[in-house]
């Protein structure tokens, strides 16, 4: 029991080395030797729970897309706003509050955007078909603008909500609560016609 522990300990601080190297160098530039050096352990320990950076990135992708399917299946429990519009606004702000938080979801995100790794997944992607499908049901739901389309607002937010998401890598002021807030500020009314957007106002987020 005692080895287990700690071969997961082991595991787990190689995981979060790789994150925090992966984000700073990109994968490209990491190194096994900058990773294991991170972690405290040796390159022949790194080996022995992982067969290189490929897998290493492959298992911080897997995190922050388990913790990205986390956030999407909450906001569809019952009991929860039935707005799709208040739903994208509050599942934005617990987005960015992970990836300010917790830096393998960070790294997850820019891994699967980065050309110089066979990604298996595509977060940004994720991401972008989750909000397509809530505009599009606040679009059924008559809950947009006059003249206003899905296909008109489904870019301008993922445009945004992508643009805070990259720019948070290297400056964290991209994830506060307030910084969002003044994008919804300006994004909600001309999505959904009304001065403050859905019953859910933006300002409700922001944080002292």
């Amino acid at each position: 029991m005692v080895k287990q522990e700690r071969a997961a300990r082991t595991r787990e601080s190689l995981v979060r080395a790789a994150a925090e190297v992966f984000t700073e160098e990109g994968f490209a530039t990491a190194s096994i030797a900058g990773i294991s050096g991170r972690a405290g352990v040796t390159s022949g320990a790194l080996h022995f729970h992982f067969s290189g950076k490929d897998e290493l990135a492959s298992t911080v992708e897997g995190r922050a897309a388990a913790a990205l399917r986390v956030i999407i299946r909450t906001a569809g429990e019952p009991g929860r706003s039935g707005n799709p519009l208040t739903v994208l606004v509050d599942s934005t702000y617990t987005l960015m509050a992970l990836l300010a938080g917790d830096v393998v979801v960070r790294a997850g995100f820019a891994l699967s955007a980065d050309v110089t790794h066979r990604s298996r997944v595509d977060l940004r992607g994720q991401w972008r078909e989750w909000t397509g499908e809530l505009i599009e049901a606040a679009g059924r739901r008559g809950l947009l603008a006059e003249g206003v389309t899905p296909r008109d607002v489904t870019p301008a937010v993922v445009a945004s909500l992508v643009g805070l998401e990259v720019l948070g890598t290297a400056d964290p002021d991209w994830f506060a609560a307030p910084t969002l807030t003044r994008v919804w500020s300006v994004l909600l009314p001309g999505i959904s016609g009304k001065e403050h957007g859905p019953e859910d106002r933006p300002d409700e987020h922001e944080t002292n």
